[in-house]
């Protein structure tokens, strides 16, 4: 299964991120907690996000002060906060708290900014403003904040604050409900849920239909359908949203092309539409000159790198970014993916715990735990972990992990149960998902010797996937599910060919997370068909690749060639035997030459 659904180098870097010494508190960091929605309306908790946020926003613009995430500080929201403790688990000197009230076009807005080791009040106001205002009290309340904390802002930095991006007070507020919709798309560690994200998108677009020169609203819009572009394979009606992507960008261009946002917008769209991510890199780079306190450009370039194959340096922008802000779940999660695709295990199982640390109800983070043991050989542990995870869990990933364990301990009838329920009671959000639930199963019932329900269950996948294929064509994620539906049909050259397409529309030259999975792909469908050769080739050089994963959890691995029935045809020859025993160069010097 595809893993993973969305940093200057780090001169001396360890790989190894866990024999380190506690960081230094720097007097000038802050975080800004979530405020507190004292309106009588309970339906106005957006707009009190949305103050925070675009509070924090301005001061990630002062270079001279660190400055914690929204992401992690959205963990503690409706929570009892003992300030102390949790300026210590953010790793800052101080806190920021406040509440907003709201009725009408009339705004309240209290702030207080503490310092947590001595739970001394350093500032504090309250503005009463009209809603026309509300840029004029962010600005002014970021501008204390940085003076109490004795920050240095340059002339740009000064400039930046002051900055009223709309005069419209309607497109403000579509704007703000916008940003509240999009906080939420991250649900857990491996479940993205698009619909936030098309209703964020739905506010941006109100809000530049009422004020056409609102840039960060056209930058926000072009991120927004950027995201959705990029996970089109589960759902064709999205192929649409990469021209509007372009739109809304080239919008904001022509207003301020060298605005922080727009140039993030334009970096996501290199990433995640034009997939050049080369041009991301120095996009991003560019916005890390800008924005240096900002560990979302830091993660950014992580992912670029990741994708490019430069391995050292995603995990160096990861490690960084993780220093700016250590309870960010949204960087915990591809940093221990990153470190799976490695093959470190420990170090990735180090950080699932931190995530878990964090949101202890994570199915994600503990299939993810399971998977990573399953790569190891060690099925006992992995089968403990997922004794949770049925039939109805939303996430695909996280149930694939569990199937996957059925099938390593050969537990053929468990798992066709598992998905035989699934497939009949399940809502999939995704054709996609649902087509390739019925190959897993068609293959299921072939390895359990029921050739016949085989035969009709990957007739079903095809049925399920040939029209999602026949919009994309070339889209190589919506190739791979039905290569596998031809293979379970026991249509070789079918099989094959799509296999091989795939691997042409997206080479591991062009995508070194995705490329090696369709490498995988291919060999699994070799090894069906008798082509032994080839799908021990091919198994040869991925065990020195990084990737991502398909037929397994993860990367395969010496102990899952071991394990998994999918592979037992190729048991007798000598050459496999080997890889089998095989001992995997963990050094991202040896990798990086195979991806090569």
């Amino acid at each position: 299964m595809l893993v993973t659904l969305l940093i200057a180098f780090a001169v001396g870097l360890s790989l190894t991120v866990w024999n380190r010494k506690l960081p230094v508190l720097i007097p000038k960091s802050v975080a800004v907690l979530p405020f507190e929605n004292l309106s009588d309306d309970q339906n106005n908790a957006y707009f009190a996000d949305g103050i925070q946020e675009e509070i924090l926003t301005r001061l990630a613009k002062i270079s001279d002060l660190k400055v914690i995430s929204h992401t992690s500080t959205q963990r503690y929201q409706g929570k009892p906060r003992n300030l102390s403790e949790i300026a210590k688990q953010l790793g800052v000197a101080n806190i920021v708290e406040g509440s907003v009230q709201k009725a009408a076009d009339q705004v309240r807005v209290n702030v207080q900014l503490i310092n947590a080791q001595t739970d001394s009040h350093l500032w504090a106001d309250t503005y009463d403003r009209k809603l026309t205002d509300m840029f004029a009290v962010e600005s002014e309340i970021a501008k204390r904040i940085a003076e109490s904390l004795q920050a240095k802002l340059s002339g740009r930095e000064e400039q930046a604050l002051a900055v009223k991006p709309t005069n419209n007070p309607e497109a403000y507020d579509a704007y703000l409900r916008g940003l509240a919709f999009e906080g939420r798309n991250y649900v857990s560690s491996s479940f993205f849920s698009d619909d936030p994200v098309r209703t964020a998108a739905g506010f941006y677009e109100r809000a530049v239909q009422l004020d056409p020169n609102f840039v960060i609203a056209w930058a926000r819009l072009s991120r927004a359908d950027t995201v959705l572009y990029f996970n089109r394979f589960t759902d064709a009606s999205l192929a649409a949203r990469g021209d509007a992507a372009k739109h809304a960008l080239e919008q904001a261009q022509k207003l301020e092309p060298d605005l922080p946002e727009t140039l993030l917008a334009l970096g996501y769209y290199q990433f995640l539409v034009l997939r050049e991510y080369g041009f991301a890199r120095t996009t991003f780079s560019r916005v890390s000159k800008m924005l240096p306190g900002s560990s979302e450009v830091l993660r950014a370039l992580a992912l670029c790198a990741r994708r490019s194959g430069y391995w050292d340096e995603s995990i160096a922008y990861f490690e960084q970014a993780l220093t700016l802000d250590p309870r960010n779940v949204e960087l915990l999660i591809p940093t221990a993916e990153t470190y799976t695709m490695l093959r470190q295990f420990p170090a990735a199982l180090k950080l699932f715990d931190r995530v878990l640390d964090i949101t202890p109800t994570d199915r994600g983070a503990v299939a993810a735990k399971a998977g990573i043991y399953q790569a190891q050989g060690n099925l006992q542990d992995a089968s403990r972990l997922l004794s949770g995870i049925d039939e109805q869990n939303p996430n695909q990933g996280t149930f694939y992990i569990k199937v996957v364990q059925l099938r390593l301990e050969r537990n053929y009838s468990e798992a066709i149960r598992l998905l035989q329920t699934r497939i009949a009671q399940f809502h999939f959000d995704s054709q996609e998902n649902k087509g390739y639930d019925q190959a897993a199963l068609a293959f299921l019932q072939s390895l359990a010797g029921d050739k016949a329900g085989a035969k009709i269950t990957a007739a079903q996948a095809r049925s399920t996937l040939e029209p999602l294929y026949r919009d994309q064509p070339d889209n190589a994620l919506a190739a791979v599910p039905l290569s596998l539906a031809y293979a379970a049909m026991g249509e070789k050259d079918s099989a094959l060919k799509l296999a091989e397409r795939a691997i042409m529309l997206m080479p591991r030259a062009k995508d070194q997370v995705d490329g090696p999975s369709l490498e995988e792909n291919l060999a699994f469908i070799q090894t069906i068909f008798g082509e032994n050769s080839g799908a021990i080739s091919t198994l040869t050089r991925l065990l020195q690749t990084p990737y991502g994963g398909w037929v397994e959890s993860f990367a395969v691995t010496p102990a899952l060639l071991r394990l998994d029935p999918i592979w037992d045809p190729l048991r007798s020859d000598p050459t496999f035997q080997k890889l089998c025993e095989e001992k995997i160069d963990k050094s991202t010097a040896v990798q990086k030459a195979a991806t090569q």
